[in-house]
């Protein structure tokens, strides 16, 4: 039900953001991407009825042949796929388009759910730990080589699973402590973040009893605090000569909206300015101004959230979240009730994609996160990323049927 709705809602504010009152088309024009994206919820219901029917030991046999597709995907959209705002990500056939990088995320969650599935296969050992990170830097590293820097991103959230399977908390940390160091350069002065740092190394070092002052453990401390240090300072070389301009200019809108709020930051400007209008309670169903008047940039598809905010207010806003965190919450709860470790992992991949797309594509559009362009799962305007939402969630309650003996073959 939850599903139902959430494609439901979708849909009719695909068909707000571009709803014109000049030419007041209805919900079934397939001249309209309303009526197209109508056109996509149909095939997907064709999708669901074929993985409901197939039996349900297809996806772990042949998991890892599904990975090698999404993969072969992957390497011939660089080659014979279309440029779409200077990303060569798209097949396209005509009006027909496919985006490879939306798929290659199910095709990550069944490989990874099937080598985590191996008898002998444990989180805690290296070896293990290396062949996960493999399987996932792969498709990763060709979407970058596609300019898809958004959907890159999205294959991050695969650490909540392999934190559940047993992978060490000091990954997470890592990874927390990064994010952290890189934001915090961008906003205060190295100087005092190096003594901040220092400051903190020898505090540590001061309150660890001289019992533990062992030659490994100030190593430990020593080598932490240098490596933090040596983040800090290749920040500005990672922004200046690693991202392109569009991206350091997203990193520099993240950090100071009012830089340039008639140039680059006129999608963040425009996308606060159309939720915050919509108050409490909202304009109305078709009465937003802001996406009608097209001063929100990709209305439809990755700032469709803000059609949601003007139109139905802050009300309409918590109603979609509390339906994602539901539909999030059942997920992981029947994820934990699983019989087998391949339906378990597969499951929390799931929760942990929708989870980014989710946190990522909302803080994109509040300005909390810079804007990578990513959808909102069954919100956004699009065939491929409902189909990739919808098979990837469908799967998992083949797998779940299982356990409770329904739709099983």
């Amino acid at each position: 039900m939850l599903y139902m709705a959430c494609v439901l809602m979708g849909w009719l504010n695909v068909y707000a953001a571009v709803y014109s009152p000049e030419t007041q088309t209805n919900l079934f024009d397939m001249s309209t991407e309303a009526g197209k994206q109508l056109m996509w919820i149909g095939t997907t219901v064709l999708l669901i009825i074929a993985i409901l029917v197939i039996n349900y030991r297809f996806w772990d046999t042949f998991a890892f042949v599904i990975y090698g597709i999404t993969i072969l995907l992957l390497l011939l959209v660089l080659v014979a796929g279309s440029n779409v705002n200077g990303s060569r990500s798209w097949f396209k056939l005509g009006a027909f388009s496919l985006q490879p990088a939306e798929f290659a995320k199910l095709g990550t969650a069944l490989a990874l759910a099937r080598y985590i599935d191996y008898p002998n296969v444990n989180l805690t050992k290296l070896k293990d730990q290396l062949s996960c990170a493999g399987i996932i830097a792969l498709p990763a590293l060709l979407i970058i080589a596609s300019n898809e820097t958004g959907s890159m991103l999205v294959f991050a959230s695969f650490i909540i699973m392999l934190y559940r399977e047993g992978l060490p908390g000091f990954y997470p940390l890592i990874a927390i402590v990064i994010v952290a160091l890189f934001i915090l350069t961008l906003i205060v002065p190295k100087l005092i973040l190096f003594g901040v740092i220092l400051a903190l190394g020898l505090l540590v070092f001061f309150l660890t009893p001289r019992y533990q002052r062992s030659v490994q453990n100030v190593m430990v401390i020593g080598i932490t605090a240098v490596s933090m240090i040596a983040i800090v300072a290749g920040v500005d070389f990672f922004v200046n000569s690693v991202l392109q301009k569009h991206q350091q200019n997203r990193i520099k809108v993240l950090v100071n909206p009012a830089a340039d709020p008639l140039g680059v930051g006129w999608n963040v400007t425009q996308a606060k300015i159309a939720i915050g209008s919509g108050r409490l309670q909202g304009k109305g169903f078709l009465e937003g101004t802001q996406t009608k008047l097209d001063f929100v940039p990709a209305q439809s598809t990755d700032f469709i959230f803000c059609t949601i905010g003007e139109e139905h207010g802050f009300i309409g806003s918590a109603v979609v979240l509390i339906m994602f965190v539901f539909l999030l919450c059942r997920i992981v709860i029947l994820a934990e009730k699983q019989r087998t470790r391949f339906a378990r992992v597969y499951g929390y991949s799931v929760a942990g994609i929708l989870f980014f797309h989710l946190m990522i594509n909302i803080g994109m559009t509040i300005g909390l996160m810079p804007v990578i362009g990513i959808p909102l799962p069954f919100f956004s305007y699009g065939g491929s990323s409902l189909w990739s939402f919808s098979i990837l969630l469908f799967i998992f309650l083949k797998l779940d049927s299982r356990r409770v003996g329904m739709f099983t073959r």
